[in-house]
């Protein structure tokens, strides 16, 4: 049973250590505020759309950015997006349009994201190597830099998703934990079983 033991612990030693390893820097999060924070559209004061266009709309938005004044209305297929004051639907907006209303959301933090490296359709890349994408329909953006990259990473190590084959990862997560549960009963067999 030692011999047993033995190789299951040599087995689970590299697991236990990046658990160990990967818990401990969750515990205390570092720069977990800025991989994840919000990133908005800057938004000023509107004057409020009474009326709109005939249709069976289920929800309205409505902001005014650096673009204009936006309306969106939901349907029950899909958002319509508008800017005052055509009420033409706008499908997408021109790289220039995009490289506006994305420096205006990331002036409230040059430290994290500098300055627009790229434009290409709804994907931005910043001078700090920060990826922004805009979705459009609700005028949203996400933010994710080298620090998100990384934290994911972390969390990929913890929760043994090694090979990126998902299937085949939850595989490997069930075996690691059933093999902590042989390990932890045969080292407690070895211990009241003792002379």
């Amino acid at each position: 049973m030692r011999k047993i033991h033995k190789i299951l612990g040599l087995i689970m030693l590299l697991p236990i250590i990046a658990w160990a390893i990967t818990g401990t820097y969750f515990f205390f999060k570092p720069g977990y505020q800025e991989a994840y924070q919000t990133l908005n559209v800057k938004t000023y004061p509107l004057a409020y759309v009474e009326k709109l266009p005939k249709g069976e709309w289920l929800e309205t938005k409505q902001l005014n950015t650096v673009l204009g004044q936006h309306v969106m209305l939901k349907d029950k297929e899909q958002w319509h997006h508008f800017i005052m004051p055509s009420w033409q639907a706008i499908d997408t907006l021109s790289n220039k349009q995009v490289n506006a209303l994305v420096a205006d959301a990331i002036s409230v933090n040059k430290t994290r994201y500098g300055k627009i490296k790229s434009v290409t359709n709804n994907n931005i890349l910043t001078t700090t190597n920060v990826a922004i994408t805009l979705n459009w329909p609700q005028l949203s953006l996400r933010q994710q830099g080298q620090d998100t990259d990384f934290i994911n990473t972390m969390y990929d190590i913890h929760y043994l998703r090694w090979t990126g084959y998902k299937t085949f990862d939850q595989y490997l997560g069930v075996f690691g934990l059933l093999l902590i549960v042989v390990l932890a009963g045969v080292g407690t067999w070895m211990t009241i079983t003792r002379k």
